[in-house]
């Protein structure tokens, strides 16, 4: 297929998403180019706006595997990865494969599992592989690891550890749907049926091809210049304890190409950097003074950081 064929998928496919993502279609953009960059996404928002219905219309759009883990303060990482059992009759031991052992993965309220469930996430997000008894084990590919949290509620919660956070690519909040499309909803009843129907956009290996694609949109020195600005200025801000790692900058650098790409550009331009600055650099920064039961509060404190510096940076075209 074309890059041009692939181009029009790709807008076939944030059609299809919007279908049941309605008013949304900065945060279609955002998921769809998590996946093309080989990123993970965390949405923090509250129950009931549609977190898990943008993981399945997506999963759905593109024909692949989604499984969904509901993590709770007694999930054990065996229930993530996998378990291996002893077969007498054979012998040996067989290894099951657990959830994670799919193409779009749901981790639902991560931030109710443990942190040591939790770390049994790092290796699969990171290198695409799980170890078990000295085995390693490979995921499929793609590989999307679509993670939520409550940032109101804290009580019963392990909140993510930096390490954590510096490996999902994004973090957004999807908020309330507008009063117009809010309304719209209640008078279809949902979007059940409408999700039912979705129909393959995509296949996997499309998806990986645009995935190699997204190294190739091209970045203009300038643009580096003005990334790098941007995460050197985390790190000296004074409201700022902790600023953007390389691993961040790196972060950024491939959400803006992968962005490029869903907009159907194959350059990146300002305004790409410039938007994604706060869900590529927010969850990587620590506030000065902020405490882990301020929960919403302290993410928009980091949020609110990141936009003053990208307001006062110039691009430097």
């Amino acid at each position: 297929m074309t890059s041009a064929a692939l181009r029009e998928r790709l807008a076939q496919l944030k059609q299809s998403v919007a279908r049941v993502i309605r008013g949304k279609d900065e945060m279609i953009d955002w998921t769809i180019a998590t996946l093309l960059a080989r990123g993970h996404l965390l949405i923090e928002d509250i129950p009931g706006v549609g977190k898990t219905t943008l993981a399945q219309a997506l999963a759905r759009c593109l024909n692949l595997a989604f499984s969904r883990i509901q993590f709770t303060s007694d999930t054990l990482p065996s229930d993530v990865i996998g378990v291996s059992l002893w077969r007498a009759e054979r012998g040996e031991f067989e290894f099951l494969p657990g959830p994670i052992f799919t193409n779009v993965l749901l981790a639902d309220e991560i931030n109710r599992a443990t942190p040591k469930t939790q770390a049994a996430l790092l290796e699969a997000m990171n290198e695409r592989t799980v170890t078990v008894d000295k085995t390693r084990y490979r995921l499929r590919e793609p590989f999307l690891v679509l993670a939520t949290q409550n940032p109101v509620e804290y009580l019963g919660t392990y909140p993510l550890p930096e390490s954590q956070l510096d490996r999902f690519l994004l973090r957004i909040s999807l908020g309330y749907p507008a009063p117009d499309e809010e309304r719209a909803l209640l008078e279809q009843g949902g979007v059940e049926e409408v999700l039912e129907a979705l129909s393959p956009v995509l296949d996997g290996a499309q998806v990986l091809e645009l995935q190699r694609s997204v190294a190739q949109v091209r970045v203009a020195p300038p643009l580096v210049g003005y990334m790098l600005e941007l995460v050197h200025r985390t790190r000296s801000h004074p409201a700022l304890v902790l600023g953007v790692s390389t691993r961040g900058a790196l972060a950024l650098k491939r959400a803006s190409q992968a962005l490029a790409l869903v907009e159907g550009r194959d350059y990146v331009i300002p305004d790409d950097v410039a938007r994604l600055a706060v869900p590529a650099m927010a969850h990587r920064v620590i506030v000065a003074g902020a405490e882990v039961s301020e929960g919403w509060s302290r993410s928009e404190r980091e949020r609110a950081v990141i936009r003053e510096i990208v307001e006062s940076t110039p691009v430097g075209l």
